[in-house]
């Protein structure tokens, strides 16, 4: 019950977990890493077969939801999903495969979803119209509680969303009407890969994406490590403290301020065992804040 309150006054933390037999399955495997954040996938994330949530699920997983002391649920949408691609059958495809990850957000009352901008392709300000126009008519069409929440990137290939200034252009881009459903994840493993120094220029970069995104936008963290050096373009996580960016960063995200309510969800290595490889990392993220 300890570690329940200190993250209660901290923001609540948790995993990436498996939504391996089912969504209702996912709320108990964040209960066993005694979670009060989760974020799993309402479907295969590499296919694009669609799938609807009926009643049933939708009452037996918020039960779940409700039985695991989880106050903030997250899904993340489809790898595939590419709503600023300038090929039309493409675009068309991933505004359907987004709308319909909304709509199941809306039926298992899901707090946020987490989507990546999307591969410009061509040209990159084309790019960045294309994607908030899918965006400003995805969320038209499934009105409700659901937040979008833009990931940051690394900025591999024609990649958006690798700075705070094109984040900020893209969602200042998405149709009025809508725009209060539109935030932002920061990824840790994603902007330092795209060459935000958290070690070096901790303060910096928060300042940074205070000035150009503003700290009203964002409402999740995703805490990984890096694998890869600092602006190497590159998305590889890795364990907290055990890569490129080092403990020192997320001990202070742990009990900064503005940074520390923040919801805050782990996508790093499972190893061996992912119960027991995220139990390690969520035990040294909440010794970080105590």
């Amino acid at each position: 019950m300890a570690a329940r309150s200190a993250l209660k006054n901290e923001g609540p933390l948790g995993a990436h977990v498996s939504s391996a037999g089912g969504t209702v399955h996912a709320p108990p495997r964040a209960k066993a890493l005694d979670a009060t954040a989760m974020q799993f996938f309402t479907k295969q994330a590499s296919r694009w077969a669609e799938r609807e949530c009926a009643l049933e699920e939708s009452t037996a997983f918020v039960a779940a939801v409700s039985d695991a002391g989880v106050h903030i649920t997250t899904a993340h949408d489809s790898y595939l999903i590419n709503l600023a691609s300038p090929d039309t059958t493409l675009r068309a495809r991933s505004l359907e495969s987004f709308v319909r990850e909304l709509q199941r957000c809306e039926a298992l009352q899901i707090d946020y979803l987490v989507s990546h901008p999307g591969n410009f392709m061509d040209d990159r300000v084309s790019g960045i119209q294309r994607n908030a126009d899918s965006i400003s008519e995805g969320l038209a069409r499934v009105p409700g509680r659901t937040m979008l929440l833009l990931e940051t990137t690394a900025g591999c290939g024609t990649s958006i969303g690798s700075t705070f200034e094109e984040l900020a252009g893209l969602i200042d881009a998405v149709d009025m009407s809508v725009r209060a459903r539109v935030g932002v994840c920061v990824d840790t493993a994603h902007i330092f890969a795209a060459g935000y120094d958290l070690g070096a220029d901790f303060d910096g970069v928060w300042s940074r994406f205070s000035d150009t995104i503003g700290w009203q936008r964002l409402h999740l963290l995703h805490l990984n490590d890096s694998k890869v050096a600092l602006g190497s373009r590159r998305d590889r996580h890795e364990l907290i403290g055990e890569g490129a960016i080092g403990e020192a960063p997320f001990r202070r995200i742990m009990t900064h301020e503005r940074l520390a309510p923040v919801p805050k969800v782990i996508e790093t290595p499972k190893l061996d065992d992912a119960e027991t490889t995220d139990r390690r990392m969520l035990a040294l993220l909440r010794s970080f804040a105590s």
